[in-house]
């Protein structure tokens, strides 16, 4: 009798340390993004909607730079620092939900919930899912990471990444509010086809490297480490290996956004200025609707419609920090192929902007 006592006594507790760690993992979740998303987006919905103005100025202009300027420390720590600003918060909460993720919740249930036979199918549970986090690609990297390691697929993991800043809701509202309609239009369309179309292209690029290393051989720790332990280890993994290189990155991008700026001074119309924007675009970092004031500042330049498309399209999805964070986890072929078909879906952004 009290060995089947005892075993039942254990799976009972097996089973209360599952509930608690999904309840605190929700928690963290939920209160996280009201506090850095969904209230203050909110407030700033509202406000778009009763002004129909954007109060945010270009990040690429901060600390005086212009196009043409040569690379210095000045320019890269201006910039730094006012990316910094702007998405702390949304760092802070990423890193705690993913350390949450590997440390309280089973591993089998995120593959479960993500991972489905089709690719357009995984591709659309990864959308659907990074709806409500509404991040940039820099902040919701260790998510993306954390999606990886927990078995998830390449398709449904990258088409998160993707969907937090192409799928934003809240940046669809602001460009419904402050921005014309075609602009909002063309970013619902083309962000859903290029989330699903860069999931395909990366599932059926990386389909025979198969699923990622389980968290041990990563370094997460076991089962019978503490909930506490596994969660600190996670959480120190995760700013050991993904902070030091976004940092360095960062600062390199913004002492050159001078030099990226030039395409400012070409000629505003013709195919060749649309697709070095596509370009372009997949190489600078962003905060969450920082597009909104860079595509603002440029319209009153005489700047075309295909180009203005292109940016809609590449400015948030793929950014080089971005990429260097989920390198390691989805591997180098599939962020090269993530690059290729977001410059492709900014080109379709483009064609799409200038017929509307």
């Amino acid at each position: 009798m009290a060995a089947p006592l005892r075993v039942n006594a254990i799976r009972i507790r097996g089973r209360a340390g599952v509930a608690i760690g999904a309840v605190v993992t929700l928690a963290v979740f939920v209160a996280g993004l009201l506090w850095v998303k969904w209230m203050p987006y909110s407030v700033k919905a509202l406000r778009a909607q009763r002004t129909h103005q954007w109060s945010g100025s270009s990040i690429l202009s901060v600390g005086g730079v212009r196009a043409g300027d040569a690379p210095t420390w000045h320019a890269a720590t201006t910039f730094f620092h006012a990316y910094f600003l702007s998405i702390w918060q949304a760092l802070v909460v990423a890193l705690l939900i993913s350390a949450s993720v590997q440390a309280l919740l089973p591993r089998s249930w995120l593959p479960r919930a993500l991972n489905r036979r089709r690719l357009i199918s995984s591709a659309l549970a990864g959308g659907v899912a990074s709806m409500p986090s509404m991040m940039c690609t820099c902040c919701a990297a260790p998510v993306a990471v954390t999606l990886r390691h927990n078995g998830v697929t390449r398709a449904a993991a990258i088409a998160y990444w993707l969907g937090n800043p192409l799928l934003n809701p809240a940046v669809l509202v602001f460009l419904l509010f402050v921005a014309p309609w075609q602009w909002t239009l063309t970013r619902m369309v083309v962000g859903v086809v290029a989330v699903v179309g860069v999931a395909v292209a990366v599932g059926l690029v990386t389909r025979a490297t198969g699923l990622p290393a389980s968290d041990a051989e990563h370094g997460y720790g076991t089962e019978s480490d503490s909930a506490a332990r596994r969660f600190a280890r996670a959480l120190l993994r995760l700013c050991l290996i993904l902070l030091p290189e976004y940092a360095v990155i960062v600062l390199a991008l913004g002492a050159f956004r001078g030099w990226l700026l030039t395409m400012t001074r070409l000629p505003h119309h013709g195919g060749l200025i649309v697709v070095l924007a596509a370009i372009v675009g997949t190489l600078i970092v962003i905060p969450t609707a920082g597009e909104i004031p860079i595509l603002q500042s440029l319209a009153p330049l005489g700047v075309s419609s295909g180009t203005l498309g292109a940016l809609l399209i590449t400015l948030p999805a793929v950014s080089v920090p971005g990429a260097a964070m989920v390198a390691r986890s989805f591997g180098w072929r599939a962020i090269v192929t993530t690059t290729v078909v977001v410059i492709a879906a900014g080109l379709l952004g483009a064609a799409v902007l200038t017929v509307l």
